[in-house]
C-alpha cells in the first residue's frame, strides 16, 4: 500500500466529514507506517463547504456582517484560495438562523449577495456557490439585488423582492451587476434537479419545511413562476425547467440568471476544484462513506462521483457507512468495490450514534486488516 485518498462525507447527526477521516487515516498510518493518506472533507454546497475547501487548499477564512434572512445584521463568512472564492448561502440565508421564526415569504437572500460582493472587491474572478439548506423562497433577488440588479415595479420604483412580493417585478435591470461580474465565472453546487415551479418545483416540495403553508405554497410558487416570465423577457433566459432551478428556493434559477452561474454537481465541484484526478495517480485505494447508502446513492451523491472517478484510473473504492439499505448494491457498478456498515450491534440511532465513532474505528481497523491480509497470501 503506498497511498490512501480517504475522502467521506459526514455521518449527519453523528459526526463530520473531517472527524471520520482523521479516524480513517489514524487506523491506516497504525496498519500501514509511513503510508502517504490523503485526507478531503467533503460537503453539498451546504453548511460545511467552505471548511471543506479550506481543509485541501491554501485559504483565508473571511468574516463580515452582512444581512440575515431579515434583514437582521449577522456575522457570517466565506472562504477564499486566490482568486477563487467559496460562498455557502446557508451562511448569510440557512435555516438554522431564523430558528423557529419560519417564513419563506419574508425571507431574503440579500445578505448572500454582500458576500459575493465582498469576495469581488477582495479580487476574487471565480465564484463556488453552495446552494443548501435555506430558510428563502425569493428565486435569487435579494442576492441579486445586493450585486446591483434593480427590480422595477408597476411604477418604476426600486425594490427588493422577497417571496410574497415576487409578483411586484414589472422590469429587471442588468446593468450594473453585468458590469460587476465582467469576466466573473459562478459555479452553483447543486445536488438537485427539481425545477423552479411545478409540483416538484421549490415551494412545493421545499417550502413547507420553511413554514409555508398549503395557500401559501400556492403563492409561492405563482410568485415564482412570475419571475421566470419576467427573466425571459427581459433577460431572454429560460429558467422555469432549467433542472436545479428550484434548489433553494429557487436560488439555483436565480443564479443562473443573474450570475450566469452554471449548476452543476456538488461533489464534481469538490472533484475538480482539490484536482481528485491528481490526487489518484499512485493510488492504491480510496477510502469514501455516508451516513446511508442506498439505492438514490447512484443518483451523482458523494459516493457515486467519487466511485466513478476512481473506477476510470482503476483505483478501488471502498464505502463506509452507517446504514445499508435496500438498492445499496446498485453502487457496485458505479466503482465501488466494497461496502461496509459500521453498525455493529442492533441499537437505535438514539444510542448508537454516541458509539459511532468507536463502530467507525472498528470497522476500519477489521477492513485494514482484511485487506493487508489478502495482500500478504495474495488473493
Amino acid at each position: 500500500m503506498k497511498k490512501i485518498v480517504i475522502i467521506p462525507d459526514s455521518f449527519k447527526g453523528t459526526m463530520s466529514s473531517r472527524r471520520i477521516g482523521e479516524i480513517i487515516a489514524q487506523e491506516a498510518s497504525d496498519c500501514w507506517p509511513g503510508m502517504e493518506t490523503i485526507r478531503v472533507e467533503v460537503a453539498d454546497g451546504g453548511e460545511g463547504s467552505v471548511d471543506a475547501f479550506l481543509s485541501v487548499l491554501p485559504g483565508t477564512k473571511h468574516q463580515l456582517t452582512v444581512q440575515g434572512p431579515y434583514g437582521e445584521p449577522i456575522q457570517s463568512f466565506y472562504g477564499q484560495m486566490g482568486d477563487t472564492a467559496v460562498i455557502e448561502m446557508a451562511a448569510a440565508a440557512g435555516l438554522p438562523l431564523v430558528g423557529e421564526k419560519l417564513n419563506a415569504g419574508q425571507t431574503s437572500t440579500y445578505g448572500v449577495g454582500q458576500l459575493i460582493c465582498h469576495a469581488l472587491e477582495n479580487g476574487a474572478r471565480k465564484i463556488i456557490l453552495g446552494l443548501g439548506g435555506s430558510a428563502t423562497n425569493d428565486g435569487g433577488a435579494g442576492a441579486a439585488a445586493a450585486l446591483g440588479v434593480r427590480f422595477l415595479d408597476s411604477e418604476g420604483k426600486s425594490f427588493v423582492p422577497v417571496g410574497n412580493t415576487l409578483h411586484r417585478i414589472q422590469h429587471i435591470e442588468m446593468h450594473a451587476a453585468a458590469e460587476r461580474l465582467k469576466n466573473v465565472s459562478v459555479v452553483a453546487m447543486c445536488d438537485i434537479d427539481n425545477p423552479l415551479c411545478g409540483p416538484q418545483g421549490a415551494a412545493a416540495v421545499f417550502g413547507p419545511q420553511k413554514g409555508a403553508d398549503p395557500e401559501q405554497v400556492v403563492q409561492l410558487d405563482a410568485g415564482l413562476h412570475h419571475l421566470a416570465d419576467v427573466i425571459q423577457r427581459d433577460l431572454g433566459i429560460h429558467v422555469l425547467q432549467l433542472p436545479g432551478g428550484g434548489a433553494a428556493g429557487g436560488m439555483g434559477a436565480g443564479a443562473a440568471a443573474f450570475f450566469g452561474a452554471a449548476l452543476e454537481s456538488g461533489i464534481d465541484v469538490v472533484l475538480d476544484t482539490v484536482d481528485f484526478d491528481q490526487m489518484l495517480e499512485g493510488c492504491s485505494m480510496v477510502i469514501t462513506g455516508e451516513g446511508r447508502i442506498d439505492g438514490q446513492s447512484a443518483r451523482g451523491k458523494v459516493i457515486a462521483g467519487i466511485a466513478q472517478r476512481a473506477q476510470k484510473k482503476n483505483v478501488p473504492v471502498v464505502a463506509i457507512v452507517g446504514d445499508i439499505a435496500d438498492g445499496a448494491e446498485q453502487m457496485y457498478s458505479k466503482g465501488v468495490s466494497a461496502i461496509f456498515s459500521i453498525n455493529r450491534v442492533a441499537l437505535p440511532f438514539s444510542e448508537m450514534k454516541h458509539r459511532a465513532p468507536s463502530d467507525l474505528r472498528q470497522t476500519v481497523r477489521n477492513v485494514f486488516r482484511f485487506v493487508k491480509l489478502a495482500k500478504e497470501i495474495q488473493l
